[in-house]
């Protein structure tokens, strides 16, 4: 009755109430598990989520497991259930959490680590692994921020490492197993899921230090227990469960529309991006099969817009075939396409064409560096050419506004590629006029969004350090500065949120000290600027009697050992070690279509499907 009253209450009740179309719903008790999938964030954030729409779906899918949804209740509501004692609970069943067999996380990001505490607390859940006991549910994480899964290892009991397609119901099928057995308890089950590939349990291994707090030794605790963690892939796209309807929700969302993904995987090797490494090799469906999943989600939930999801849609080798398949049914049907995640240099009059009907006045692209010298020491590929040119196929078309994403830090940069940002900006504008087929009337808008580098684990310059506040403040106010063109606007990222992002990206266990006393200070929703408190935060790393800096802002021994080295995603780190080298030489290395790099990602489960085709 409780529950009742409050969602009254709420200021978008539509986050909590489920009863959804589309929602699975089974019968508890003739169940052997249940699942709580968690996203922590809020629930127009989760919804859009695709991996956690799949691996819902891929846990539903089993007859005796039922899979649920919860997410991270907003202020208003955390509130009042707090004030009302109100636990967590699921969508569906509005059972509490600790009614679950297993709960499960996915981490998109770094910052989302401090919403995974506050949501098992507010579950009733103890926060740290060693204090559970075997009535308490397992909690399991993954997603592309574990590929660092130290700063959190101590909440976690453990991590599914890659794609879970698979490996989440061989993880269901031994808990069923082990319970209906009557063998189970947190311990024994923690240490057979060590014995399946792709889970790392944190509590199984040891950790130690050198007197200047770099890594000494990291190793299993049991001579059973492995001593790399193998990444899980799946190997054929096209024969991997892909949901045919989607839950649709109450409420306004950040993506309400079909989501097809096409491909996995990046050809590319840009030095600063680590989703371009941990998720290759690249292997893609079919449009054949693309086409009949875009049909039956479109029948089943009258989305009018598919937005072909990848890391990169144009590198996609047969994008105009299933192109052309989906605009033999879509035109009709008033169903725009979207290519969200375009390159530059692979933009055609052909492609804007087909994505024409989309809703939008302008167009982005992401050259990342403003001059060529540093394009080519972060591999971007990318010529100052290819930019205009795509540009302009934009104007033919009408557009008027470019956004363009850069980033300020990058190892090797100078004021000169600073005022590279600014100058290539500029010429952007210079296109629009030049273009004969511009709107007339219409004014150019070119935006910059310029993000501070972050190093990530997993890339070539995981190494790298990151720019001190004082040098992150100059060059954007140098970049201010040299941007004379008015219709030219400026946005940068706040350096103090990349600050903490960068610690935990490339922090050890020693983190979670310093993410436990965040907690006691109420710190939650980081990537949510009206929440995000700095100032909290670096009390939390003194509290803890951890340096920010020396996890953020310096420069890594190539030699040392690594938080994360206990992973292995298949790119090399002698791959990597020679790609940072590239870097300082301004050396660039051909794409996965032009030449196959010797990565290494290959040996995860065959060849990608560029050197198959091939």
């Amino acid at each position: 009755m409780k529950k009742d009253v409050i969602l009254k209450k709420a200021l978008k009740p539509g986050r909590y109430i489920g009863a959804e179309y589309g929602e699975i719903r089974k019968d508890k008790e003739k169940m052997d598990a249940r699942v709580a999938f968690c996203f922590p964030d809020t629930y127009e954030i989760g919804m859009s989520n695709l991996g956690m729409r799949i691996l819902w779906g891929v846990l539903n899918r089993m007859p005796n497991v039922w899979c649920e949804r919860c997410y991270a209740p907003a202020d208003d509501m955390e509130s009042m259930m707090r004030e009302e004692n109100i636990p967590l609970f699921a969508l569906e069943s509005q059972d509490d959490l600790t009614c679950f067999d297993v709960v499960a996380f996915t981490l998109q990001y770094e910052l989302s680590f401090s919403n995974v505490l506050n949501m098992l607390d507010l579950a009733g859940i103890p926060l740290l692994s060693e204090d559970r006991g075997d009535d308490c549910p397992i909690i399991i994480g993954g997603g592309p921020a574990i590929y660092n899964p130290e700063p959190i290892a101590d909440f976690f009991d453990v991590f599914s490492i890659g794609e879970g397609e698979e490996a989440l119901p061989e993880f269901m099928e031994l808990y069923i197993k082990m319970k209906k057995e009557g063998t189970y308890t947190r311990q024994g089950f923690l240490r057979e899921v060590s014995h399946l590939e792709g889970f790392y349990v944190p509590s199984l291994y040891e950790v130690g230090y050198k007197a200047d707090g770099t890594m000494d030794y990291f190793r299993p605790k049991y001579p059973d227990v492995p001593a790399k963690i193998k990444k899980r892939i799946i190997a054929d796209l096209d024969k991997v469960y892909y949901p045919d309807k989607f839950v649709i929700p109450y409420i306004e969302t950040v993506h309400d529309r079909i989501m097809l993904e096409i491909f996995r995987g990046c050809i590319r090797g840009c030095r600063f991006c680590q989703a371009g490494m941990t998720y290759r090799p690249v292997r893609h469906a079919s449009p054949d099969v693309l086409n009949c999943r875009a049909r039956k989600l479109h029948e089943n939930t009258g989305y009018d817009e598919i937005s072909l999801t990848c890391l990169s849609v144009s590198d996609y080798p047969h994008l105009s075939e299933l192109t052309d398949e989906l605009l033999k049914w879509t035109d009709d049907k008033k169903v725009s396409l979207s290519l969200p995640s375009q390159r530059a240099d692979a933009f055609t009059h052909e492609l804007m064409k087909k994505i024409s009907g989309v809703r939008q006045s302008g167009i982005t692209f992401a050259p990342e560096a403003g001059t060529q010298r540093l394009r080519d020491a972060i591999n971007k590929n990318l010529y100052e050419e290819d930019l205009f040119k795509a540009c302009n196929v934009a104007f033919d078309f009408g557009k008027n506004k470019v956004k363009l994403y850069f980033m300020s830090g990058l190892p090797t940069e100078t004021d000169e590629d600073i005022k590279g940002i600014a100058e290539l900006s500029e010429k952007v504008v210079k296109e629009y006029y030049r273009n004969p087929n511009r709107v007339k009337g219409k004014h150019p808008e070119v935006t910059l969004s310029v993000s501070c580098f972050i190093p990530k684990p997993f890339t070539a310059f995981q190494w790298e350090a990151q720019d001190d506040f004082e040098e992150q403040e100059r060059k954007q106010a140098y970049l201010a500065s040299v941007i004379t063109d008015k219709r030219v606007k400026y946005n940068w990222h706040d350096a103090k949120v990349g600050h903490v992002e960068a610690a935990f990206a490339r922090g050890s266990r020693k983190l979670c000290a310093v993410l436990l006393e965040a907690h006691k200070m109420g710190v939650k929703f980081d990537a949510w600027d009206e929440f995000f408190s700095y100032e909290k935060w670096m009390a939390a790393f003194k509290a803890a009697g951890v340096d920010p800096d020396f996890y953020a802002r310096r420069r890594i021994g190539m030699d040392e050992l690594l938080p994360w080295d206990m992973l292995e995603i298949g790119v090399t780190k002698a791959f990597l070690k020679s790609e940072c080298k590239k870097a300082y030489e301004s050396v660039t290395t051909p794409n996965c279509k032009e030449k196959c790099a010797g990565c290494g990602a290959d040996k995860l489960g065959g060849k990608c499907t560029w050197c198959r085709e091939k």
